[in-house]
């Protein structure tokens, strides 16, 4: 089921994207393998970040992007990390308000946790 919602998340991206560009599809891919999905997952994110970053005419509103596809995203976010939870693995909180954000950072690599909770 993880790799369901992570696939899922990857095609919410994929959509965003679409939609940004003025080519809006929807597409419902079938889960591959975790780390190749993973992988298409921060490929989407990377790929719909440098478009909104660039120069490129937005052709849907960014506040649809937001509140569609991305706020959906977080939401599975948060059912991994519920599921992380109940296996018995959490991941460890951080506030991100102190963390070290910047622009275009939307892949696996990450800083490391600036204000981890406790």
């Amino acid at each position: 089921m993880p790799v369901q919602i992570l696939a899922h998340m990857g095609d919410l991206f994929e959509w965003a994207l679409s939609a940004a560009v003025g080519k809006e599809r929807w597409h419902t891919s079938q889960p591959s393998q975790w780390k190749q999905e993973q992988q298409r997952f921060f490929q989407s994110l990377q790929a719909l970040d440098s478009f909104l970053a660039s120069d490129g005419e937005l052709k849907a509103p960014i506040e649809r992007l937001m509140q569609g596809p991305v706020t959906d995203a977080f939401t599975h976010v948060g059912q991994l990390a519920m599921m992380r939870r109940l296996s018995g693995s959490p991941a460890r909180g951080e506030n991100f308000y102190v963390a070290a954000i910047q622009v275009g950072q939307v892949g696996a690599d990450q800083p490391a946790p600036v204000q981890p909770f406790k």
